[in-house]
């Protein structure tokens, strides 16, 4: 079984979690996900089976967009609020300043990651220190927000839900904190959806009840998106029979004659009859291209010989 499968995770399951039961449900082993969500969040997790695992690498530069619900006049020691919680005070934000806040986070800036977080320093896992009560020092690292949208402030309760469409590695729980000290206080997110990751929406996602409803069924490919979708902005390349043959054994193509070859960069190839082949590289300079990650079935003993002698 091969393609893309975009989940919408429950809350109170990591990414992991979501991976063993998909493979308890389908009966396969070879699945990968695109991009972690913390175990609180609920939303778009695409999923990879079969050869579709190769995408994996190639999802994580993609924009991913969140809804957050989060409390203001609380801080816990993980920035949600399934953590310890560290200090409270009365919050007296108004949706003014709430507003002036959220501008300095729209575009790019520096965001120090949390201490529970995956990134590594100095070889170790953030999360594994923080557990142990240690806090470090941790470089900030450039992200972007490219859009922030305020979209209910209950200034009585002090909690409000934003939207944000941003860069990879950028926190969400992080930026619900530090809007909330430009505007004077403190906060702890209290929800977290992904409704987009990577192009892939919660429109395109099943729960894993249905999943399992379908798998019963024996229509569990039903719910699959092919591999290709994961490379729907690239540049389109068609090859010949004999073409495809040649890219399928490694082999580099002359650029000008190619259909599409005008392209640069990266690019999705495909076969004479529409089928997705490869993830490659268009190098104009040197008028080749050549695959990054095949996506076909590897050829048989008949067809590398027969590419061996285009």
């Amino acid at each position: 079984m091969d393609g893309i499968l975009c989940v919408d995770k429950p809350g109170d399951h990591t990414s992991f979690d979501v991976i063993a039961r998909i493979r308890g449900i389908l009966h396969i082993r070879k699945v990968g996900h695109g991009g972690t969500l913390d175990p609180m969040a609920t939303g778009v997790l695409p999923v990879f089976l079969g050869r579709a695992t190769r995408c994996c690498d190639l999802l994580p530069v993609q924009r991913k967009r969140y809804r957050a619900t989060a409390r203001l006049g609380i801080e816990t020691d993980t920035q949600d609020i399934t953590g310890r919680v560290l200090r409270e005070e009365t919050s007296h934000v108004t949706r003014a300043q709430l507003e002036a806040a959220m501008e300095r986070f729209r575009g790019s800036f520096e965001q120090v990651p949390p201490m529970y977080s995956a990134v590594q320093v100095g070889g170790r896992r953030l999360y594994d220190l923080a557990r142990k009560g240690i806090e470090v020092e941790r470089p900030s690292r450039r992200v972007t927000v490219y859009e922030l949208e305020l979209l209910d402030f209950d200034e009585d309760a002090q909690i409000f839900t934003f939207e944000a469409e941003c860069s990879k590695g950028t926190y969400v729980r992080t930026l619900c904190c530090d809007i909330a000290a430009q505007a004077g206080s403190l906060a702890c997110l209290t929800a977290l959806r992904r409704t987009m990751s990577a192009g892939f929406t919660l429109s395109q996602c099943v729960t894993l009840e249905q999943l399992q409803l379908l798998a019963g069924e024996g229509r569990a490919e039903r719910a699959l998106l092919p591999i290709e979708r994961a490379f729907e902005g690239l540049p389109r390349i068609e090859l010949s029979e004999a073409q495809a043959r040649m890219i399928k054994n490694g082999v580099k193509l002359d650029l000008r004659r190619v259909r599409g070859g005008q392209a640069a960069g990266a690019v999705a190839v495909f076969g004479p009859s529409g089928e997705f082949l490869a993830h490659a590289a268009a190098d104009r300079e040197r008028q080749e291209l050549r695959s990054i990650k095949l996506f076909c079935p590897a050829p048989g003993p008949a067809q590398k010989a027969d590419g061996n002698t285009k």
